[in-house]
């Protein structure tokens, strides 16, 4: 078990989630503690030698905790306690423990290292996508085939671990629910060659069996849809003072959108992919067709 501030500045016990979403949670009550006593960021920043920027960050998950930084904000925000205060530091202690992908660090770039962390702790995850399977839901020859596409470095067999290792939430004793909608051209794509190919659409389906996991297929047919050329990811988190997230991969980086707009925008793109998409019965139809065609 960890902790976690409640609305008034105690912990209550709560089921380990990971260090990035207790980074977030823990961001998260500082910073209602700063604005329910009406200070800046600006003026949080002075308190800590940092910027407004610096905070920022914190608020956010960002970036790690120091004992001194902690300390200092809460004398400024009147959490005065020795009790209340012990449960803060010792939740910052927490957030601060590696994960198990910190192991990887050398080959994961940090926005991609926040990723981890938040599908790891999230409990439901709906994704979008237009080129390859999405990487929760790859096989091990699959995965090697895209990694040999992007890097060429002696870190294959590694690069394939992360990707297997994220694949554990799937199984574990509270997995998350996961949604994936794909598009009909991935079925198209062989990545790998014809049986590395087949051998993924085959275990798309063995997937898609489990309680957990929903696979569609956006079937050319539907025509033209709201997320033409885009795959995304939406997270969701059981926990309500953590906001939905939306993750957007580049080539070199990524975005994490929490505006209230930007989720309302893209839950709505989703639900409307959901709409069009085959119904999953009808997918895995669909999924065992092309790999007997592979």
């Amino acid at each position: 078990m960890t902790a976690e501030p409640d609305e008034i500045g105690r912990v209550q016990p709560v089921v380990d989630r990971g260090p990035t979403v207790l980074r977030i949670a823990l961001g998260g009550q500082l910073r209602k503690l700063r604005e329910g006593k009406g200070i800046t960021r600006e003026a949080a920043g002075d308190a800590i030698r940092g910027s407004h920027a610096k905070i920022s960050r914190l608020e956010l998950g960002r970036t790690g905790f120091k004992e001194r930084d902690i300390r200092d904000l809460l004398t400024l925000y009147g959490v005065l306690d020795p009790a209340e205060r012990e449960s803060f530091f010792e939740l910052a202690r927490q957030a601060s423990e590696p994960g198990w992908w910190h192991r990887y660090s050398d080959l994961l770039p940090s926005w991609f290292s926040t990723y981890l962390g938040l599908e790891q702790a999230a409990s439901q995850i709906r994704t979008y996508e237009a080129q390859l399977v999405p990487g929760l839901l790859q096989t091990p020859d699959y995965t090697r085939a895209i990694v040999a596409l992007g890097y060429e470095d002696a870190d294959t067999d590694r690069r394939v671990q992360v990707r297997q290792r994220r694949q554990d939430v799937l199984r574990r004793v509270d997995p998350p629910i996961v949604w994936a909608v794909i598009d009909e051209a991935v079925l198209h794509r062989p990545i790998g060659g014809r049986e590395v190919h087949r051998a993924q659409l085959q275990y798309l389906v063995e997937l898609s069996m489990l309680p957990n996991v929903t696979v569609q297929v956006l079937p050319f047919s539907a025509g033209g849809h709201a997320a033409a050329g885009s795959s995304f990811s939406i997270l969701r988190f059981a926990e309500p003072e953590l906001p939905d997230i939306v993750y957007l991969e580049q080539l070199t980086s990524a975005l994490y959108l929490e505006r209230r707009q930007d989720l309302a925008l893209y839950l709505s793109v989703m639900d409307q992919l959901s709409v069009q998409a085959e119904r999953p019965d009808r997918s895995r139809e669909i999924l065992l067709e092309y790999a007997e065609r592979a």
